[in-house]
């Protein structure tokens, strides 16, 4: 460990030589508890959130909140045991709180014995609002991949700054939350001659295959203290896509990569997806099937579905001229029939990957679009349903947003421009990286009839966060209008339109 603590401690203070160490708890300590890597809160609704935090050793997850920022009318909650079987990791929900309020909460470890606990770690969101409030939020995914991780010459990850800055009720985490094939090296030297530098850790030094080794790919983001700040300001809903496992997964999948010695594909994303819900603040209890996929409502304006587009999915070898799955039948019935339900002005469909561009997988294909003109087949079968259902039940103001493949654009769709008529024009949204490499743009696919009417795509692939490449997107949401902005990682605007909503 001592290349790694002193490539940590160079970096600057980017937490505790514990905190290098996600399965360090259980190890024998001395003193206090310790918050290893702050707090997060996550799936707010009109009367709470969940709360997340992670400790160095078996201990109490205590939390006290209030509507006051000085805690002196407080309501103090007894949280779960934070042992080596979650990897430290806790979360309760906060509830009983009012809706459209500021709740501060503050988070601290008592130990076993009850005779000392940790310094308190504290945080703040708002909940949801009951009417027809203005809401804004933001949204991004893709974070520390292709080999660019935190760099203390950037101070870290600076992207999740400018987002907090927007002042964000909340953020949208549009999947790829870690790359945890990425492994990173300290130094990168770039084709011009410069140095990137990483801070490194022991789990992001090869491929993640062991659940300890997952872990550490979240453990090692909240190193960042960026992102740090920006979880303990911002709720979070959370989903996630391929590197969260691996590079383009698809269940059943048998690898023959030389550096994974475990080849089964499904082995390893039961480790992810347990380590995900270990390190990211989700209430599984909302989740329709336990996993991923669900909806929150925020006020009367705006309404959350979260999808899952990878457990569910068809292998992507499959043949692209027959129908092919993506969501699911389950899921595919859930969205269509919740999207209709939903009384929103406002339906944020928020997708882990895009509609309209083909994602290749080699000779194969990762994403939605099949990359062939004419009707709908492959994984467009099911979502050519799910757009004509929406049609045929009159759901309007439905608004895609995703991330995954490292650029900023606006498309439009319409059955005018498309080969099939019988859904009605929407807008999709895509905003990445926030922090990996940038690449794009990818092919739009003409089935659906989309429309590029904006694209910041980086000149050559894999550009590093140096040369300004990295995005996020805002929302905001009244009872008339919803307005979209593409953002660079300075929170500069680079487009943005107006949407007036359809009654």
């Amino acid at each position: 460990m001592t290349f790694d603590r002193r490539t940590l401690f160079k970096a600057g203070a980017f937490g505790t030589a514990a905190a290098l160490v996600p399965t360090g708890i259980g190890l024998a300590k001395t003193g206090r508890p310790v918050l290893t890597h702050g707090v997060q809160s996550g799936d707010v609704t009109f009367d709470g959130a969940i709360v997340w935090t992670r400790a160095d050793r078996p201990a109490r997850m205590l939390v006290e909140v209030s509507n006051d920022p000085d805690f002196r009318f407080s309501r103090h909650i007894r949280g779960p045991l934070l042992t080596p079987e979650t990897g430290g990791t806790g979360q309760v929900r906060v509830g009983h709180l009012l809706p459209g309020r500021t709740a501060h909460y503050r988070v601290t470890a008592e130990d076993l014995d009850g005779r000392t606990c940790s310094e308190p770690v504290t945080g703040s969101f708002t909940t949801a609002p009951l009417g027809r409030d203005e809401v804004r939020f933001v949204w991004s995914g893709d974070v520390a991949g292709q080999g660019w991780g935190i760099n203390p010459d950037l101070g870290g990850m600076p992207i999740f700054k400018a987002m907090a800055d927007r002042r964000p009720d909340f953020f949208v985490h549009s999947g790829d939350s870690v790359y945890s094939d990425n492994p990173l090296k300290e130094t990168v030297t770039l084709a011009d001659g410069r140095i990137w530098r990483n801070v490194v850790t022991p789990e992001k030094s090869k491929v993640a295959e062991t659940l300890d080794e997952y872990r550490g790919q979240f453990a090692y983001n909240l190193l960042d203290e960026n992102l740090k700040r920006f979880a303990a300001q911002v709720p979070i809903f959370a989903q996630w896509d391929d590197h969260e496992v691996l590079n383009n997964w698809y269940p059943g999948e048998i690898l023959d990569l030389p550096q994974y010695t475990e080849k089964r594909v499904d082995v390893l994303a039961q480790r992810a997806f347990q380590a995900f819900h270990e390190w990211m603040p989700i209430d599984r209890q909302r989740a329709v099937d336990g996993r991923v996929y669900r909806k929150f409502a925020y006020g009367r304006n705006v309404e959350i579905f979260v999808l899952d587009m990878r457990t569910y999915k068809d292998k992507n070898t499959s043949p692209r001229d027959q129908p092919g799955v993506i969501l699911g039948a389950k899921q595919a019935q859930w969205l269509v029939r919740e999207l209709s339900r939903s009384t929103a002005t406002w339906k944020i469909i928020a997708a882990d990957l895009p509609i309209g561009l083909t994602v290749p997988d080699g000779t194969d294909i990762e994403g939605v679009a099949n990359g062939l003109p004419g009707a709908p087949n492959g994984r467009e079968h099911e979502i050519a349903w799910v757009l004509r259902e929406l049609q045929k039940r009159r759901v309007r103001n439905a608004v895609w947003l995703t991330a995954d493949v490292h650029y900023t654009a606006a498309h439009h769709y319409s059955p005018d421009r498309a080969a099939v008529g019988d859904f009605d024009p929407f807008w999709e949204f895509v905003s990445g990286p926030a922090h990996a490499g940038a690449f794009g743009p990818n092919t739009l696919d003409p089935t659906f009839g989309p429309q590029a009417l904006f694209v910041h795509a980086p000149p050559a692939p894999n550009t590093s966060p140096l040369d300004g490449f990295q995005h996020f997107g805002e929302v905001q949401a009244n009872r008339h209008e919803l307005t979209v902005w593409l953002r660079d990682a300075t929170g500069k605007s680079l487009w943005s339109t107006t949407l007036r909503a359809q009654r």
